[in-house]
């Protein structure tokens, strides 16, 4: 068999609708492989990029890949790769991620691309890593598809990118197990890197953007878990929020989430602050994107926040922390969180490139042992396990 790749056409709407429901059933929790305003959206911006791949002989529909792109942020993410039950084992998968990948990359406005896979089996890692792109980390719970699974974050980056990467030398201790997996997978260094306690603040460097400041996004300290709850209140109304945040962080570096657009707003009864978070409960998830009126009016509400979520429909939390943020860091580990994934220049600042991590909660039950982790993968696993423990678990239970 083969096959001929082109952009995707609004015209192929109604043929990709079928393909994503024949690959995933009425479970694929993403948009555009279900919305049609948002699919004719994707495939008419001129700054995403959509392929398709057909078949020669009867013109049947065998595949599709899109890349969304942060033009401002030049992030791109790799979503919806699909290929048709019947095109399998032919090496489409591969084809298509090469192919939009190289596409996305050529444009010259993008510094990286990440994507997400499924870990039902090893193939899906393979089929990434064959093409350029590097494990970052898991995802544990991280999305309802069939079932909850755990997913692994993978990213490659535009030539020169990796070696403009600024200097990080101290982190949170349980950051440590983190970063040795990144090394040990794909060779990024951190042996300069010295473990901080939260009492270390004052030695953290320079942050994002300059200045010795918490940057957009972080939080100034590392407060103990509280013993009170605080009340919030969750407000889910997609177009007030957008506007809101937009009059609140007009300036796109003000609040860095590549890729996300809050649609929820979380805040307390006498709005001592609010939190802007991207909540998608199809897929049980949520992205904490900003907090106004700085970060640190929030750091003591993270357990009530994970409460708050979790009655909204979200069992997995994640948020992005500069890996230079050592106090942002800090809060989240004390509040639960654990760190997931890494990623090595993410953000540009002028000439250089920042590291960040992905830190996530999940108040449901962690299950691996059906999760397919190649050997790549598997260093993050160890590293997740090292440090979910020593975080949830009493220090007497804990045996290395």
């Amino acid at each position: 068999m083969t096959t001929t790749i082109r952009p995707a056409a609004p015209q192929d709407i109604a043929e990709l609708r079928q393909l994503y429901f024949e690959v995933y059933g009425h479970g694929y929790p993403v948009a555009l492989g279900s919305d049609p305003t948002e699919m004719h959206r994707l495939i008419t911006d001129p700054h995403s990029h959509w392929l398709i791949a057909r078949r020669t002989d009867t013109g049947e529909l065998a595949g599709s890949v899109v890349v969304q792109t942060d033009p401002g942020n030049r992030v791109g993410k790799l979503v919806g790769l699909a290929v048709h039950p019947r095109q399998r084992q032919c090496g489409l998968a591969g084809r298509l991620t090469g192919a939009v990948t190289a596409d996305a990359l050529a444009a010259g406005t993008l510094d990286s691309i990440h994507t997400t896979v499924r870990m039902v089996t090893q193939a899906p890692q393979r089929v990434v890593a064959r093409n350029g792109y590097r494990p970052l980390g898991l995802l544990p719970n991280a999305a309802d598809v069939s079932g909850c699974e755990t997913l692994a974050l993978f990213a490659c980056h535009a030539e020169g990118v990796l070696e403009r990467r600024e200097r990080v030398t101290v982190v949170p201790r349980a950051v440590m197990p983190l970063l040795d997996a990144a090394e040990e997978s794909i060779g990024i260094p951190c042996a300069a890197v010295l473990p901080a306690d939260a009492t270390d603040l004052d030695a953290a460097p320079p942050l994002p953007g300059g200045g010795a400041g918490t940057p957009p996004g972080g939080l100034l300290t590392a407060p103990a878990r509280p013993a009170t709850r605080t009340p919030i209140e969750v407000i889910s109304a997609p177009g007030f929020v957008r506007r809101r945040f937009r009059e609140l962080f007009p300036d796109p570096a003000g609040a860095y989430s590549p890729l996300r657009t809050p649609n929820t707003v979380l805040t307390t009864p006498d709005g001592a602050f609010e939190i802007y978070a991207d909540l998608d409960p199809a897929a049980s998830s949520c992205a904490l994107v900003a907090v106004h009126p700085y970060p640190a009016a929030a750091a003591r509400a993270l357990d009530s926040l994970m409460t708050a979520l979790t009655r909204a429909g979200a069992d997995y939390v994640e948020t992005l922390v500069p890996l230079a943020d050592t106090a942002g860091l800090h809060a989240f580990l004390a509040a639960g969180f654990v760190p997931s994934a890494s990623y090595p220049a993410m953000r540009r600042v002028g000439d250089r490139f920042h590291d960040y991590v992905v830190l996530s909660r999940t108040d449901r039950q962690i299950d691996f042992r059906t999760t397919a982790v190649s050997p790549l993968v598997q260093p993050y696993l160890n590293a997740y396990l090292t440090t979910w423990a020593s975080t949830y678990l009493p220090h007497h239970e804990v045996v290395l």
